[in-house]
C-alpha cells in the first residue's frame, strides 16, 4: 500500500470515528409531546442536543403523521402540544 493510501485511510478512520462519537453524544436531553390536529392526535418522542432541539423535533415528528402537504404541515406546528413531557 501507498503512503497516500495509507494517509487516506487514516483520515478515513479519523472521520468514521467523529462520527459515530458524535452520534452517541447528541441525545442530552428527551421530549414527548403529543399533538392534536383535525381531530387525530399522535405522540412522539424525539433527543436532541438540548430541550429547545428535542421539543421541536417532536413537535415537527408528530405534525408529520398529523397533516398533509407544506401548509397543513405549518398550521399543525403553530398548534399547542396537547400534553408535553421534558426531560
Amino acid at each position: 500500500m501507498t503512503r497516500v493510501g495509507i494517509v487516506g485511510t487514516v483520515l478515513l478512520a479519523a472521520v468514521l470515528g467523529y462520527v459515530v462519537f458524535q452520534s452517541f453524544r447528541l441525545e442530552s436531553a428527551s421530549c414527548e409531546i403529543c399533538m392534536e390536529y383535525n381531530g387525530h392526535s399522535q405522540c412522539r418522542t424525539v433527543g436532541g442536543a438540548n430541550v429547545d432541539e428535542a421539543r421541536q423535533g417532536a413537535i415537527t415528528n408528530a405534525c408529520a403523521f398529523l397533516s398533509s402537504g407544506v401548509t397543513d404541515s405549518m398550521a399543525c406546528q403553530r398548534t399547542k402540544p396537547v400534553s408535553e413531557n421534558c426531560r
